[in-house]
């Protein structure tokens, strides 16, 4: 029988061609971004590719009005909750949906998954129907808990993948040594779940620091997000303002992904 060759077994020419179609691949997906960036040290009044000069003053502008460091400070509580509250609820779904046993283990667990599925305008829409109700338009605490609903999911993926591949075992020798099963979790599962639930934090705290749509219908005009502002800017003002927050939104979630990637070698 023939076996399937390897891209190295086929010579130079086709690792050529799978170098370049990469290549085209990663710049139609980061392309954008860099022209973004770009922008950002535009010295113009204007957003122009390519720049007429660089500057730094778009930076500046940032650091220096209330609304955007007020909108930039939203985001960062927001998501700090939104992380806290999403990982303890989520490691908890989590054990319960692989370590249990009860009917309709699935369908619950395609229930948690919905919002992966789901658009984020229908989710945005129903959260807020709800929230109207319960006035909790235009605060930070209704914020943290939409972004939860979006964040949930990534925190029950990561920390049931490590949960799948734990040995057992290992908990049952601590049981049967004396452990109670809140320390046996304690001192032996969740020291091995531990680099499955950081990712998943890092995952929600991304999830919620860059969310538009639904901070659109609940931040209402008191708890205004980063992104949220941005879109003003986007309608309204249309200066390189905009870029330079985007280049830093970038740069968060690349250093977040870069921890993420960390966290997976180190398991």
């Amino acid at each position: 029988m023939s076996r399937a060759r390897g891209w190295g077994e086929l010579g130079p020419a086709w690792n050529a061609v799978l170098w370049v179609f990469t290549a085209l691949v990663v710049l139609l997906l980061v392309g954008p971004s860099l022209t973004v960036i770009a922008m950002s040290f535009n010295s113009a009044d204007l957003l122009q590719f390519p720049p007429p000069g660089y500057s730094l003053r778009w930076y500046a502008h940032f650091f220096s009005r209330t609304e955007w460091l007020t909108a930039a400070w939203n985001s960062f509580i927001v998501a700090v909750l939104t992380t806290l509250v999403a990982t303890v609820l989520g490691t908890m779904a989590a054990l319960g949906l692989v370590r249990g046993r009860f009917p309709g283990r699935h369908l619950a667990t395609a229930v948690f998954l919905t919002p992966l599925v789901v658009p984020v305008i229908v989710t945005a829409v129903a959260v807020y129907g709800l929230y109207a109700k319960l006035r909790l338009v235009g605060t930070v605490w209704g914020l943290v808990m939409g972004h939860t609903v979006l964040a949930l999911p990534f925190v029950i993926i990561n920390v049931s993948a490590v949960l799948q591949g734990m040995d057992w075992r290992i908990e049952q020798a601590a049981r049967s040594l004396g452990a109670g099963p809140l320390r046996a979790f304690t001192l032996v599962t969740l020291p091995l779940i531990r680099p499955g639930i950081l990712a998943g934090a890092l995952f929600a705290f991304v999830a919620s620091f860059d969310d538009l749509v639904v901070a659109l219908f609940v931040s209402g005009t008191r708890a205004v997000t980063l992104p949220v502002r941005m879109w003003s800017g986007i309608q309204f003002e249309l200066n390189p303002t905009v870029a330079a927050v985007s280049t830093m939104l970038i740069l968060v979630s690349v250093l977040a992904f870069g921890a993420v990637e960390l966290l997976r070698r180190r398991r």
